[in-house]
């Protein structure tokens, strides 16, 4: 798994492949016609600053992307660090939120 994700001010890619996994078996998390949010925030900021609704590529193997062109002023903020929380919303309503935390780090363009 990677520390930190790099990206750049203003970029729209790239896209961010996710595989969710149940973290006591290892199993794949089912995520036939779940919705999947990733929450996108500056670290230690309250404010969530996008959320990213993921298009499920291979639900039933828990594989799913998001693409930062679905909100392009998602990555217009400040220089700096950055978290997001993905939550499943699944059919009946019942929510999941991956307990672990993404990190990014967002650096100015040019």
């Amino acid at each position: 798994m990677v520390d930190k994700i790099k990206l750049v001010q203003g970029d729209t890619r790239p896209s961010l492949v996710v595989t969710l996994t149940d973290e006591n078996s290892g199993d794949p998390i089912d995520i036939t016609d779940a919705a999947v949010r990733l929450k996108f925030r500056a670290l230690g900021d309250e404010t969530v600053r996008s959320t990213l609704v993921a298009s499920n590529t291979d639900p039933t193997n828990g594989v799913c992307v998001f693409f930062w062109s679905d909100d392009p002023t998602a990555l217009t903020g400040d220089q700096g660090p950055y978290e997001g929380e993905i939550e499943i919303t699944f059919n009946d309503d019942t929510v999941q939120t991956v307990y672990d935390k993404l990190k990014f780090y967002v650096r100015e363009d040019f």
